[in-house]
């Protein structure tokens, strides 16, 4: 028998980085370019402030990205390690969840 073997995309959280990083990342430096074109006369100072702050919004956002991800880990692990030291100390409190019958309104 040929064993069945299921394949999903499991990278969901790093395409939605990207997506809001690229929306992010190219919404700020055209905002930027449009204001700097009309109040300056050189080209050269639009795209070199276009540059900066297309490197400075890449650091940022991936920064925020970065400390976003840590903080996350960091409140899961201290959950449950107080869930994992809960059920040990007191564990006559826990009870396990009861079925309600639900009733048809």
């Amino acid at each position: 028998m040929i064993p069945h073997l299921e394949r999903h995309f499991t990278s969901g959280n790093a395409v939605r980085d990207v997506v809001i990083g690229m929306s992010e990342g190219l919404t700020v430096p055209f905002a930027l370019a449009a204001g700097l074109s009309g109040a300056v006369a050189s080209t050269g100072i639009v795209v070199t402030a276009g540059l900066a702050e297309i490197a400075a919004g890449s650091i940022a956002m991936g920064l925020g990205g970065y400390l976003a991800a840590r903080s996350d880990a960091e409140h899961y692990a201290t959950e449950r390690a107080r869930e994992e030291r809960e059920v040990r100390e007191k564990p006559a409190r826990w009870r396990p969840p009861t079925r309600r019958s639900r009733r048809a309104d």
